[in-house]
């Protein structure tokens, strides 16, 4: 799947800012936002944090790169 080291850390980076974005909106929508506004956000982020689980899982578990 991952064949090149640098594709695969760009692929975790995406995953990372994924997370950190589904974090600052779940802050944001528990603050500030009420009613069917706030629980189709925080969906959103739900969904945001397992689709960032299954790309780090997949880049753990294709292992290390050859060199």
């Amino acid at each position: 799947m991952f064949e090149d080291g640098l594709a695969k850390m760009w692929v975790s980076f995406v995953s990372m800012g994924l997370m950190f974005l589904s974090v600052v909106l779940t802050i944001f929508a528990k603050e500030k936002l009420s009613g069917l506004l706030r629980y189709s956000v925080l969906s959103v982020t739900f969904v945001m944090i397992m689709v960032s689980g299954v790309i780090i899982f997949l880049v753990v578990a294709t292992g290390p790169v050859p060199e």
